[in-house]
């Protein structure tokens, strides 16, 4: 039976940042992202709320800032060895990720099957976001159950990897998870636990475990 691997991106794909703490550094921005990521990760707003104050503050953002912060962002490495390799066994691989679409599907290029973010218009933005499209940590687990239907996978060969307390519902609903350069929060709840800069050590601990 396949399986599917399921990876969160701020924090896990991405060591010690966030994309949209690494699009806002394009903008000079890093105060202002950096205030309200504390709020967001403290519980004083939601996934909306933070969109919404992201996007105004986001007003001069162009593709090509988008692209320098994909190209500058601290990746762990061997992210791309990885898919490949999961690939080369006849699983799937996707991100589910709370920031925006705009970002996360970039990684589908570096092989992932899916590439799921929060939906944000098109840049440069002429549209506001509609919170409909927006991410939550549960929602995490709808787009789960989403691909699951769509390549065939049951929940029960499901592996997630993540890093924060916005994994928690995900980590709940696979039986294999893997908390990547996490906090005992997280690490507490998963199956194994990995710290450092190579996703493929982290992918070996699930693969010496099948």
């Amino acid at each position: 039976m396949a399986r599917l691997h399921l990876f969160d991106l701020d924090g896990t794909l991405i060591r010690g940042s966030a994309a949209p703490v690494e699009i806002s550094r394009q903008l000079g921005l890093l105060d202002e992202i950096g205030e309200l990521e504390v709020e967001f990760s403290t519980g004083r707003i939601g996934s909306p709320e933070y969109a919404r104050r992201v996007h105004a503050l986001w007003v001069g953002l162009t593709e090509a800032h988008v692209a320098t912060a994909f190209e500058t962002a601290p990746w762990l490495m061997g992210i791309q060895d990885v898919w490949q390799e999961i690939r080369g066994e006849g699983d799937y691989c996707a991100v589910i990720s709370l920031s925006p679409s705009f970002f996360v599907e970039r990684l589908l290029g570096w092989g992932a099957h899916a590439a799921h973010g929060s939906l944000f218009p098109e840049v440069p933005f002429t549209r506001p976001v509609e919170p409909e499209g927006l991410l939550s940590p549960a929602a995490k687990v709808s787009v789960m159950n989403r691909l699951c239907a769509e390549f065939g996978v049951g929940s029960q060969n499901c592996v997630a990897y993540g890093d924060s307390m916005s994994d928690v519902d995900l980590f709940a609903a696979v039986p294999v998870s893997v908390a990547v350069n996490a906090d005992h929060h997280l690490a507490d709840r998963a199956t194994h636990t990995y710290t450092g800069g190579d996703l493929r050590e982290a992918y070996a601990l699930v693969r010496s475990a099948l």
